[in-house]
């Protein structure tokens, strides 16, 4: 039985693989976020839209338009994250469908971690083993071996 332990934020993924409890963590792979390093001046093209209204409220001067800002309910770094998080999960559901792990462990920090769980489908959920919300990113295998949860590598009963 595989166990696919995927370490995330929002400028990357690595993919291990270990094949029991007591296996060596094998890299099996990983994916990078360039946009997630850029400042949102980078990312988005222009200012916030703006919305025009007559002003109908007393005490503003009869034919008077109202102007105010819209935009700001979602920050370009916010949205570059979510579309990486579903990058992750479509290769995560391609190896799934291809057999390459049985399995799967999350590690990522908590605002990251919520990210994946909100696109995460079904079928990838039921196989979730366990998640650490830790940023482990830049861990080597063997620090991340250490801070996976007990048992987490064990088979199901």
């Amino acid at each position: 039985m595989i166990t696919r332990i995927v370490v995330a934020d929002h400028a990357g993924v690595r993919f291990f693989d270990a094949s029991g409890p007591r296996a060596a963590l094998r890299e099996a792979g990983s994916l990078d976020n360039p946009g997630a390093r850029l400042p949102d001046r980078a990312l988005k093209s222009d200012r916030p839209g703006r919305v025009f209204a007559r002003a109908a409220t007393a005490g503003i001067r009869r034919g008077a338009v109202a102007h105010s800002a819209t935009g700001g309910e979602r920050r370009p770094q916010r949205h570059a994250a979510e579309v990486f998080a579903r990058r992750i999960v479509r290769e995560l559901g391609a190896a799934r469908r291809a057999g390459a792990f049985d399995r799967l462990i999350l590690v990522a920090g908590p605002t990251f971690l919520g990210e994946l769980r909100q696109v995460l489908p079904k079928a990838l959920h039921q196989v979730v083993a366990a998640e650490l919300r830790k940023d482990l990113t830049r861990a080597s295998a063997a620090e991340l071996r250490r801070q996976l949860p007990r048992n987490s590598l064990n088979p199901p009963l």
